[in-house]
């Protein structure tokens, strides 16, 4: 499979080029679920030539139970494109409840990826006091990745940092500063910025969500630029209303772009910021989606607009609401004035779309992937096992699903694909659920230029 375990693309306007994807590997839960059965990393086969198409064709399952998969990342990406020595070999899947972090091999056989490592999750609390791994980005020729609380559980966590072995170097920052919540993180180098989103400590959020709790400051509502090569923070931007529960956070992959979009989760709010002629940073709220009302909710219902994700070309933002039910893809040509130019319905909490070709499915819309040339959008419906339960109870019996929906990258626009259908509930150890996705040759939501 051409570029599995290449180590990048030399622009964005390369990768938009490559080759179509075939693969896709998804995570997988039992973790919350009330089955006994260790998380899963599931190859899926979107090959529409493929006899196997909308198939899971292969299940890696972990060696433990309970570890809670969540996120994901490779070891290399194209940020070190020139570096000959590292390739796109291994995926590390972080267990937020275990601190296991999983290194798996794609290359030696993308179909049936298999176990290369294991890195101890004590063995993290102990040498750098730090637990809940979430976000992974490859550094370089090393890796970093976003720890949200300390090894008690309590924010607000810091930067794991691992050499290209998966040896634990120690902790990446020299200093959190006035940080008061960790999740995800982006770097831009050409500008010396990483910046950092809030969501809350492991304590608060694991059990599930309780909205006093964002009442009691115990969630998120600032996200953070530092100094990139210093390792430190160097100004926070207080989102306020606007932004609570600021969650996925992406820079233009354009490295000359100081332009940048936060997803602010309970606020269903975009938040745009960039750097001005000054050389200051500056933030605006762009796009807002309004609460709706619902018959059994004492007050109207957020969005709940947990991830982001901008196209290769920069051109579109897509963005979830997992509560109200629907993707949305905008026109962002003009960062400041973003134009919606496409809304697909799948579950959530509204009921306008009570079936997705022919499944009932539970959930919303959740996390999303899309492809390269930015035709076609992967989207999954679980956010949390906690907090799926709470809000989506029959995602027990039913389990999750993957569709896929077709995107216009010249015009806009967005339609669900009736040919494709991933159904967890349908697996072999009972329903599963399904979060992140990636693909063997790189993707949208992991590639950094320098």
């Amino acid at each position: 499979m051409k570029d599995c375990c290449g180590p990048g693309y030399a622009s964005p306007q390369e990768a938009i080029k490559a080759p179509r994807e075939k693969l896709l590997y998804t995570i997988a839960i039992y973790t919350g679920t009330g089955i006994q059965k260790p998380d899963y990393l599931a190859t899926v086969d979107v090959d529409p030539d493929s006899p196997t198409y909308s198939q899971v064709i292969h299940r890696l399952e972990m060696p433990g139970i309970g570890d809670e998969l969540h996120h994901m990342g490779w070891n290399a990406c194209s940020s070190c494109f020139d570096d000959g020595s590292m390739s796109r070999k291994y995926l590390l899947l972080p267990g937020v409840r275990s601190n296991n972090i999983h290194v798996v091999d794609t290359a030696s056989d993308p179909r049936a990826p298999r176990l290369h490592k294991v890195i101890d999750g004590a063995e993290i609390k102990s040498k750098t006091n730090l637990s809940g791994p979430h976000t992974v980005h490859c550094l370089g020729s090393e890796i970093i990745i976003s720890m949200l609380g300390d090894a008690k559980g309590e924010a607000p966590g810091g930067y794991l940092h691992l050499n290209k072995d998966f040896d634990i170097v120690g902790r990446w920052e020299n200093s959190m500063g006035d940080i008061k919540f960790g999740y995800d993180f982006w770097y831009q180098p050409r500008h010396n910025v990483m910046v950092s989103s809030e969501w809350a400590a492991p304590n608060t959020f694991m059990p599930g969500f309780d909205l006093e709790e964002v009442g009691h400051l115990k969630y998120g509502r600032e996200i953070h630029f530092w100094d990139f090569e210093k390792k430190v923070p160097i100004e926070t931007m207080y989102l306020g209303e606007d932004g609570l529960l600021p969650l996925e956070v992406k820079f233009h992959h354009d490295p000359d772009s100081t332009h940048g979009f936060c997803g602010a989760a309970l606020s269903s709010n975009v938040i745009h910021w960039w750097r001005d002629e000054a050389g200051e940073w500056q933030w605006e709220k762009i796009i807002d989606v309004a609460n709706e009302p619902h018959p059994e909710w004492p007050i109207p219902v957020p969005g709940v607009m947990s991830a982001i994700l901008i196209s290769m070309d920069d051109k579109y933002l897509y963005l979830n609401n997992w509560l109200h039910g629907d993707m949305r893809q905008y026109d962002i040509s003009d960062p400041h004035n973003p134009v919606l130019t496409g809304q697909v319905w799948m579950g959530g909490l509204l009921g306008k779309a009570p079936e997705v070709n022919g499944v009932k499915m539970a959930g919303g819309p959740q996390m999303f992937q899309l492809s390269l040339d930015g035709r076609r959008l992967y989207v999954t419906t679980s956010l949390f096992s906690t907090w799926d339960n709470q809000f989506y109870p029959e995602i027990r019996e039913q389990g999750g699903v993957m569709v896929q929906i077709d995107c216009d990258p010249e015009n806009g626009g967005m339609v669900l694909n009736k040919d494709f259908i991933v159904d967890f509930g349908q697996e072999p150890n009972g329903p599963s659920r399904c979060h992140e996705a990636r693909y063997p040759g790189g993707d949208c939501t992991s590639d950094i230029w320098l």
